[in-house]
């Protein structure tokens, strides 16, 4: 004869005795590991009459009434949601709401903006965090796809890499939203890797030596942004760690060379950086600032600044599209093309991961081919 099989059930009645004879009536609420109780302020008296069995009788049935529907809510939140806190709460509030944080960093802000003019563009009505499913990502990723910049005058659609960011800050958002146990699970997680949104690594512009010296020839109406822009060129920092950079951050050794301390924004790593005299050359002039102020104060945003650079670039005769990365490109190109090895380089740019800086090494090996192939044949 089979055995019954037991299944355990999450939530279980209990009853706690107390000093006046009576029995305290509780949910004992056992899921994912973690227990907890519900006191539900329902009690079963001394049955001294048929009155008091009919009153307890009453009191389990609604106690049980009580439990279906506190299982029917543990169901529902294994689906990734908690209808009790964020049933009235939508997406775009909450990404607004977060956004407003001081903790946030400047240039996650400006990115939360983004995000939320985009999400406006797409669900104009706005979704309740607990209706988000892994289709409705689904549906702004594809618009991503589209898309055109929030706040470009050029209809220019959205760089991959822009919707790969756009898309972890959504996912951030919404593991926000998990950690304050709005939900109790993200469904972001249900997005397979091929239907998530992909760096585009082979698009890695970067400037010659000719190029950058036509550039850095060429006058800009924004100086600022000129001198930031050839500044990264010569020490390949990231417009993030630049527009925060102090004048504490840079010294002198004993030698008189100029020395780079930071914890870059990305990483949150610690780099000192040796600064070359043409990197110097391109700082603001300190004068009366203090150490605290801003080196490169009231430089604009990183959207900003490569909606403009083109023009710079089309003053200089550069055909290329660049963007303010394009100067940390050219900066690790320039590096590996004068013969530093790829473990130095990797340490100036302060990369984590050696990989990543093997990308340049490979731009670096097509400009040699490209150099080959202009030998002419003379037999």
């Amino acid at each position: 004869m089979k055995e019954d099989l037991k299944i355990k059930e999450p939530i279980k009645i209990r009853v706690k005795h107390l000093t006046n004879g009576s029995k305290s009536i509780y949910l004992d609420i056992y899921m994912e590991g973690r227990r907890k109780y519900e006191f539900l302020k329902l009690y079963i008296i001394p049955e001294n009459s048929k009155s008091d069995r009919v009153r307890n009788n009453e009191t389990l049935k609604l106690a049980n009434a009580i439990k279906a529907q506190r299982i029917i809510e543990l169901q529902n939140q294994s689906h990734g949601f908690k209808f009790n806190k964020a049933s009235n709460i939508k997406l775009i509030d909450y990404i607004q709401a977060i956004a407003g944080k001081k903790s946030e960093g400047k240039v996650r802000r400006t990115t939360l903006h983004a995000v939320i003019c985009h999400l406006k563009r797409y669900d104009p009505n706005d979704i309740q965090l607990n209706r988000i499913n892994k289709e409705y990502i689904l549906g702004f990723l594809n618009y991503l796809k589209i898309a055109k910049q929030a706040h470009s005058k050029k209809e220019k659609s959205l760089h991959a890499n822009t919707q790969v960011y756009y898309y972890k800050m959504l996912r951030y958002c919404i593991n926000y939203a998990v950690a304050e146990e709005l939900l109790s699970a993200n469904p972001m997680d249900k997005i397979q890797n091929e239907e998530k949104p992909h760096r585009n690594h082979t698009e890695r512009e970067y400037l010659t030596m000719d190029e950058l010296k036509k550039l850095a020839q060429t006058p800009f109406y924004n100086e600022l942004v000129r001198k930031a822009f050839l500044f990264s060129c010569f020490c390949g920092l990231r417009h993030s760690d630049i527009i925060a950079l102090t004048w504490r951050d840079i010294e002198a050794d004993e030698n008189g060379n100029s020395w780079l301390h930071i914890i870059q924004k990305k990483t949150k790593e610690a780099i000192s950086l040796p600064l070359s005299k043409e990197a110097v050359k391109h700082l603001p002039r300190q004068e009366d600032a203090k150490e605290n102020d801003k080196i490169f104060k009231k430089l604009i945003t990183l959207g900003r600044t490569n909606e403009i650079l083109h023009r710079w670039a089309e003053q200089a005769g550069i055909k290329k599209h660049i963007t303010f990365h394009t100067a940390r490109h050219t900066h690790a190109t320039m590096l590996l093309t004068l013969g530093v090895d790829l473990y130095t380089v990797s340490k100036l740019l302060g990369h984590t991961n050696i990989q990543t800086t093997q990308v340049y090494a490979k731009l670096e090996d097509e400009s040699k081919k490209k150099a080959i192939d202009l030998i002419p044949n003379i037999t």
